[in-house]
């Protein structure tokens, strides 16, 4: 069973943006806290960005400024607007929802130089 779908990875240039969007089957109010992680090649996964549900949200120091996390409970998602994007954001991005949902299945991100 797949609770967690990713999208919105791409290939863009240093300095752009992207949108990336992780959709729930289900309800994400209940979730204490959705994350973003990534895993740049031949690296382990890393955490980047959380939200918990009173809508705290907490940054990697490496993309404090730049990423911003969301969500949207009506709607079952979870959103990373990732702004001045640089080649060290190249990773494939996972959306995690705890125990409760589990993780997606990734989508990649290319930022080229």
């Amino acid at each position: 069973q797949v609770n967690l779908v990713e999208s919105g990875g791409g290939l863009v240039q240093a300095g752009g943006s992207l949108r990336l969007s992780c959709a729930a089957s289900r309800s994400i109010f209940g979730v204490n806290a959705m994350g973003w992680y990534r895993q740049p090649p031949g690296k382990q996964r890393e955490w980047v960005a959380q939200i918990t549900r009173s809508g705290r949200t907490d940054y990697t120091i490496s993309v404090k400024g730049r990423f911003t996390i969301s969500r949207d409970n009506a709607k079952n998602t979870v959103y990373l607007q990732m702004n001045s994007l640089k080649p060290e954001d190249t990773a494939v991005y996972y959306c995690n929802g705890g125990d409760l949902l589990g993780w997606g299945q990734g989508t990649q991100v290319t930022v080229s130089s």
